[in-house]
């Protein structure tokens, strides 16, 4: 067991594509808005920079129309394998965390496992309890497999 286990979510998924399309679909601003995000869930991208220091700030659009504020700054960059990222409501915010994610081969497939690291368990807490952070995770996933599905059977 890790000293953050109390602070971590973990969620994975393994996706019907290969790595590449699958590390391009999670970086690349022109695929992230057509599948991040829990169901019900759009974004809409504000700014984005994909390089280490970079930022991606957007909205994300609640089914109940409630617009969530989010920013992330991408910490390391190993492509096709690994990113590490700080993710929160904005610059600066102290509820920000840590989420690193790696893309496995498996085969023709990838596992790409999620592991999120909050600052305190209480963040953590409550991300699970009042946000539903795992399942929001995992469909997070599973968009991201269907979008690549869907993105694989055409012209990229």
């Amino acid at each position: 067991m890790s000293d953050t286990a109390d602070r971590e979510i973990v969620v994975s998924h393994i996706i019907d594509a290969p790595r590449d399309l699958v590390f391009e679909a999670f970086t690349d601003v022109r695929h992230l808005s057509r599948w991040w995000g829990p169901e019900g869930f759009t974004t809409t991208t504000r700014s984005f920079e994909f390089r280490v220091g970079g930022e991606w700030s957007f909205v994300m659009h609640g089914p109940d129309g409630t617009h969530y504020p989010e920013w992330i700054l991408w910490r390391e960059i190993t492509p096709p394998e690994r990113l590490v990222l700080l993710h929160g409501a904005f610059r600066d915010d102290p509820d920000a965390f840590d989420s690193f994610l790696s893309f496995e081969e498996a085969g023709d497939r990838t596992r790409i496992v999620m592991r999120t690291v909050f600052p305190t368990q209480a963040l953590r807490d409550e991300a699970v309890e009042k946000y539903h952070a795992i399942e929001g995770g995992q469909q997070t996933l599973r968009g991201l497999a269907a979008y690549v599905a869907e993105i694989s059977q055409t012209d990229r």
